[in-house]
């Protein structure tokens, strides 16, 4: 289930989002609603097409030709006076389709010098489109139109160019002054009025800004998983509106050079993202990029620092318990408490290699700051700490009289639902260390966890060290062919792991076993009916040796079928 970040490059901000769709304002320019509304078209009537009210005018042109469509470009308002349209080829109904294809904004008709009207076909199939179709007023002259409304579009894109420097040297100044994401986002937030989040390449949330309230009420939607991470796999670049979630989101990578540092996302409930909220975020992903790199920059010097302390106390180099206590109180780590060794190792990797694209940072760089998010905000003061192959947390045990179900509770966060290309990873836990000078005992057991866990069960395990019992003893044994010989010996043809029917018999073993054996308690727990059982014991007892009478054999047999159920022998 658990996986960390390695997630495909993702999709250009600039592009229409998969599965979504864009506002209708995904352009700088005049929709064509605004453009009606300059002083040359304010006569104008629309005679179709209300849906594409919201198209973006870019620019204008002049149909003098039946043969326009070569020429025709996208968001552009074409001015026609019907000479044209008298005899074209195509029909008139199949000219709005064609227009409408090539992304037309709007057409705008001039009557009564050449045409009286305009077919009812191509007035039905223009509004079937959403391609607005204006009907102008003859007073009115096409170089007053050209004029006004490239002066529009330009005014727009001007103001939209000034507001995105005012943006962007407000963001900056957060950096320049010493913020970080937090006050990134708290800006960003300010600025377009909606809730704002950075979150890693494989969506865990880093900061957060706006009404968080709303933001808390977001994470209930699709857009995020039970453990609250972003499903960045599913949310391409881009303005998005999904049918199971209201309102809008927008969501830009945060991208510095080749590599993926995250992704920072817009929230809006009551109104439409359009390109300027994405132009924003695009100014804040870029302001961000720096304040991560600042922060990594940081972080690694610290990091070294806090790991060669923490390396210390685990190998017990570090001094006696007031020392101890002492500096990770100036650390900002409270050990003076009981706690839990928790240590965390990714799994081998066992598939292919990741596309290319987007670079991410380094697999245990992402897998520290995973675990540093998700215990952070429980705990502030507890030590987690990422070394070569490993991520060592110190847990406070706290009220709960189970301590492994605060870490499991703690791997579902950092494991999220598998997505985003994460990869799984093994843990293990201690027991309760109630002194720090008994801290490289909870290490060593926490260490042993993880490796008789996944020997256990796999990838992905979760393994206490109480609850080894004695696969701690099997797991010292590093001749592997001695026990694939002692289970030979001890299971004779029961040992077969390719036959369904000694695969059964060894379960029914099993649970005698478990059961003490206790033929009825057993019997119950199989669905076997009493005299069924008796028949398989005898059976079994024919292959085994009588293990109903003798202790020893039932020890050798249950430590056989412990070993089996070991991984890593074949």
């Amino acid at each position: 289930m658990g996986k960390l970040a390695n997630d495909p490059a993702p999709g250009s901000p600039e592009l229409p989002a998969a599965g979504g769709k864009w506002p209708s304002r995904a352009v700088a320019g005049l929709t064509v609603r605004k453009a009606m509304e300059i002083p040359a078209l304010a006569g104008a009537r629309l005679l179709a097409g209300e849906d594409g009210l919201d198209r973006v005018v870019q620019r204008a042109n002049i149909m003098e030709v039946p043969d326009i469509l070569p020429w025709v470009k996208p968001h552009e308002l074409l001015l026609t006076t019907g000479y044209p349209l008298r005899n074209t080829p195509q029909g008139l109904p199949g000219l709005v389709a064609e227009l409408d294809a090539r992304g037309l904004a709007a057409l705008a008709v001039k009557l009564h010098r050449y045409l009286d009207a305009l077919p009812d076909e191509m007035v039905h199939e223009a509004d079937r489109l959403g391609l607005p179709l204006l009907l102008l007023p003859d007073a009115v002259g096409f170089d007053d139109i050209l004029n006004q409304v490239l002066t529009g579009v330009l005014n727009k894109q001007a103001a939209a160019l000034e507001r995105s420097w005012e943006v962007h040297h407000a963001l900056l100044s957060v950096v320049l002054e010493g913020g970080g994401l937090t006050e990134l986002v708290t800006k960003t937030s300010a600025v377009l009025g909606v809730p704002v989040m950075v979150t890693t390449a494989d969506g865990r949330v880093l900061a957060e800004g706006g009404n968080l309230d709303d933001l808390a009420s977001w994470r209930h939607t699709p857009c995020f998983d039970t453990s609250g991470r972003f499903r960045t796999e599913y949310e391409p670049g881009g303005v998005h509106s999904h049918v199971d979630v209201p309102g809008w989101h927008a969501v830009v990578s945060i991208v510095a050079g080749r590599v993926d540092h995250g992704r920072i996302v817009a929230f809006a409930r009551h109104r439409a993202l359009d390109d300027a909220d994405v132009n924003v975020l695009e100014r804040a992903a870029t302001v961000a990029a720096l304040a991560v790199n600042k922060q990594l920059a940081v972080t690694a010097v610290e990091s070294k620092y806090r790991g060669d302390f923490l390396r210390d106390v685990l190998s017990g180099r570090a001094g006696d318990r007031d020392r101890i206590v002492a500096h990770c109180e100036s650390l900002g780590w409270d050990v003076g408490r009981d706690l839990v060794v928790v240590v965390a190792e990714l799994d081998p990797e066992s598939g292919p290699a990741g596309s290319a694209g987007l670079q991410l940072r380094p697999v245990q760089e992402r897998f520290t700051v995973a675990w540093q998010s998700v215990v952070q905000r429980r705990d502030p003061r507890a030590a987690v700490v990422g070394f070569a192959q490993e991520v060592v947390a110190l847990l406070p045990v706290g009220a709960r009289p189970d301590p492994e179900s605060s870490v499991r509770d703690v791997v579902r966060q950092v494991s999220g639902d598998g997505g985003g290309g994460r990869r799984s990873f093994s843990t293990g836990v201690s027991r309760v260390v109630d002194d720090p000078s008994r801290l490289p005992v909870g290490y060593e057991q926490a260490r042993r966890a993880v490796d008789v866990g996944r020997q256990m069960n796999g990838r992905g395990s979760l393994a206490h060290f109480d609850s080894l019992g004695s696969f701690r003893l099997l797991s010292q044994i590093e001749d592997r062919d001695e026990l694939r010989g002692f289970v030979r010996e001890t299971l004779h043809g029961l040992a077969a792991d390719d036959d369904p029917e000694m695969e059964d018999l060894r379960h029914t073993l099993k649970v005698l076993l478990d059961t003490n054996l206790n033929v009825a308690e057993a019997a119950r727990q199989l669905h076997f009916h009493y005299n069924t059982l008796r028949y398989r014991i005898s059976k079994l007892e024919r292959m085994l040796g009588p293990f109903t009478t003798d202790p020893e054999l039932r020890l050798d047999l249950a430590l056989a079928l412990k070993v089996l159920q070991m991984r890593g022998l074949s």
